[in-house]
């Protein structure tokens, strides 16, 4: 049976499936992304740049088509489909205008010679291991400032999005892309560890879980590769005050329930002080309680169901875990009823540590509320998480907020918003939420050589 294949979320139904990578076709995208990079390499920037943007376009052109592929493939609403469409769209962009001036030379005022200048020069074939709950956006993320430096990717895609990762080769090749400069693998893990080891690959770069980034970080510090990791999150939202319940609520709602409260920077813990608890618990539980589930083909539908079946499974065991160890259920907390892999939105309060609830991801529509006392109380319970990836402080008092914001162990913090992603933002976290920077200027300084040319009259 074929390890890739399409399974609609909503209905349960397997609608194609691809067969994996034989040896021969290992060595094949090896050799191809290696000779692919020889030639690449030499391509002007702006030749690179205008790929890039005509890659931007041909996403907006296609948008309708996109959305439709990972709303059948993950279970995404249409409607945020085409959200992540565009964002991408946004990032290949970004890179196509900026990209050459990132590009340009470094001229350092060392004194000594007559000349010291840091070129960004590329080092190679990069492997890239990406998820489903993003399937667009995480690999753009990826992709863009490497192919604009002038890498060349092997892009190995979430077993359940192959139809999603053949778009975006078939993109690729539309904008001009050389056909060796991006290649799409369908290759197990194993294949994969292969690949890293494989002295033609410079790289990897993984966005997933903890247990797939172990792995991977392994077996490239065994083969000294560099690796970026973009793992799971637990992110906070504290509120300290509100001067509009309401607003608050509803902001928390679309956080936490967008894509299925499946992104590993979704607000999973929200920690309020005392005065505000009460209303907000309240609220939040009647927002989670009347938000609908539908097709995510829908045009009109808010919340689609899970990946997949195992992962709404695993999530109703985290919350029976929660629920028979004393935690109280204020909304949801069941599967529903049908084919689909669909869950409440569910609300728990009085979670503790001894709970999976308290330390593990909830990876889907699931919130947690806790009370504290003070702001440093809401500091110290966000950082007691072993997750590090982003959180926000919403209050009036800005300053007062900030300073919260700033004490936050995490690599993205924000003050009366939550998780804004930009092409000109870096993303990244600290801790067990991952290493490295993706985005901005700062996603082309992962996979790069930063190379002194120092010169001298004798």
């Amino acid at each position: 049976m074929a390890k890739y294949k399409t399974v609609n979320p909503a209905t349960g139904e397997t609608v194609r499936e691809f067969t994996t990578l034989d040896d021969a076709g290992v060595e094949s995208a090896l050799s191809r992304a290696h000779n692919g990079y020889l030639d690449w390499r030499t391509t002007a920037a702006e030749e690179r740049a205008r790929i890039l943007g005509r890659t931007a376009d041909l996403y907006a052109e296609r948008e309708d088509e996109l959305a439709r592929m990972i709303a059948l493939e993950m279970g995404k609403p249409v409607r945020e489909a085409k959200g992540e469409v565009k964002l991408s769209s946004a990032i290949y962009r970004y890179y196509a205008d900026n990209g050459p001036a990132l590009l340009e030379a470094e001229r350092l005022d060392v004194p000594g010679a007559d000349e010291s200048v840091v070129y960004r020069r590329p080092i190679g074939a990069l492997v890239g291991v990406m998820p489903w709950n993003y399937p667009y956006y995480q690999v753009a993320r990826f992709a863009a400032p490497n192919l604009m430096l002038g890498n060349t990717v092997l892009l190995k895609h979430a077993p359940n999005c192959p139809q999603s990762a053949l778009l975006m080769e078939e993109i690729f090749r539309q904008a001009g892309l050389p056909e060796d400069a991006y290649i799409n693998v369908f290759a197990t893990n194993e294949q994969i560890a292969d690949m890293i080891a494989d002295p033609r690959v410079q790289g990897v770069s993984l966005t997933g879980s903890e247990r797939a980034g172990t792995s991977v970080a392994e077996t490239a510090g065994r083969n000294l590769k560099k690796v970026v990791l973009e793992l799971g999150g637990s992110d906070v939202f504290v509120v300290l005050d509100t001067d509009d319940m309401d607003a608050t609520v509803k902001t928390a709602t679309r956080a936490r329930l967008s894509n299925a409260g499946q992104a590993c920077n979704s607000p999973k813990r929200f920690i309020v002080t005392e005065p505000n608890y009460d209303e907000f618990v309240s609220k939040l539980a009647e927002s989670f309680k009347a938000t609908p589930t539908g097709d995510p083909l829908d045009a009109k539908t808010v919340l689609g169901p899970l990946s997949s079946q195992s992962a709404a499974d695993s999530l109703i065991e985290q919350i029976e875990d929660a629920v028979a160890k004393g935690a109280t259920l204020l909304a949801g907390g069941k599967k529903i009823d049908g084919p689909g892999s669909y869950v409440e939105p569910t609300l728990l309060v009085d979670v503790t540590p001894e709970m999976r609830a308290y330390s593990e991801e909830l990876f889907g529509p699931v919130g947690v509320v806790y009370k504290v006392a003070t702001a440093d109380e809401a500091v110290e319970l966000a950082n007691s998480s072993s997750y590090g990836l982003s959180g926000s402080v919403w209050s009036t008092d800005l300053d007062g907020a900030r300073e919260v914001a700033d004490r936050l162990d995490v690599g993205m913090a924000f003050v009366n918003e939550h998780g804004t992603t930009l092409p000109g933002l870096p993303f990244g976290g600290v801790k067990r939420s991952g290493v490295g920077r993706e985005l901005g200027p700062w996603g082309m300084d992962e996979f790069v050589n930063k190379k002194l040319v120092r010169v001298s009259k004798k």
